[in-house]
């Protein structure tokens, strides 16, 4: 094969030999459409977050989180790349990593990045017929899905990631575009990212509050607390992996967010 190059979401060139054949991936949600795009057998070394497809961590090196990674361990692999993300891993660990191999780093904040990073993948590993296979049908999913949230009132929301701090889901992140998918207003979109918030003395108006699976795995003990907060609230736990995670997982989430419409 003749060489190729391709530029990841940081704006690096990377050229190629060949087609990367020892893939690690350190990102969860990555991991389960490398899977999907029929890569798995590539696939030498994970992270203990990689939960999905459920037998693979038994199969696969685990090497260590998102946010600390065992080096020797990823060295001993020999991998040809390293799957990376802005989000889920800092810049110190992608920055080591690039001393031991390629290093590919997406940035997923739209729909449109999460469709660009599937075929970016079907080119970085020679699967472009199943990425294309995949979007079309998160496509088909996606208007099919506008077609039914079309006529919904728009609700405000507010979307919980984290406790003790408590932090929220604000701008410029993944959820938030698909709490506007959903025609839910978020009303920590005037700040970006995850910012922590007050709610003791918060004077928000909010339609429901959202208490998310993950990062933090808010239970139902956790609804009963927020509801002294905010006693006028609709207060529901929601799947973050439905909510957070990139790739392939969108295809369930819209169908998620159908059954998630129809609980409120």
């Amino acid at each position: 094969m003749k060489q190729f190059s391709l530029t990841d979401d940081l704006g690096i060139l990377h050229k190629f030999d060949a087609i990367p054949q020892r893939i690690i991936s350190l990102v969860p949600s990555q991991t389960e459409l490398l899977v999907d795009l029929g890569l798995e057998s590539k696939i030498v070394g994970i992270t203990k977050f990689c939960v999905h497809p459920e037998n693979l961590r038994k199969h696969k090196t685990i090497v260590g989180g998102t946010k600390k990674v065992d080096y020797d361990k990823i060295k001993a692999l020999n991998p040809d790349i390293i799957i990376c993300n802005k989000e889920e891993n800092t810049l110190e660990i992608v920055e080591n990593l690039r001393k031991i191999t390629t290093v590919w780093v997406t940035n997923v904040i739209t729909i449109e990045d999460n469709q660009k990073m599937i075929s970016d993948f079907g080119n970085l590993f020679g699967c472009v017929a199943e990425a294309g296979n995949w979007n079309q049908k998160i496509t088909l999913a996606l208007n099919d899905f506008k077609q039914f949230i079309e006529n919904k009132p728009i609700q405000k929301v507010a979307y919980f990631i984290w406790k003790n701090p408590y932090m929220v889901a604000g701008s410029n992140t993944f959820i938030n575009e698909l709490l506007q998918l959903n025609r839910f207003e978020n009303v920590y979109a005037n700040q970006s990212r995850y910012p922590e918030v007050d709610i003791e003395n918060s004077n928000e108006d909010v339609d429901f509050v959202f208490l998310s699976s993950e990062p933090y795995p808010f239970k139902e003990k956790d609804v009963l607390e927020m509801t002294h907060f905010c006693p006028e609230t609709k207060i529901f736990l929601v799947d973050g992996e439905m909510f957070s995670w990139h790739g392939s997982r969108l295809l369930k989430a819209l169908n998620y967010f159908k059954e998630l419409h129809q609980r409120l």
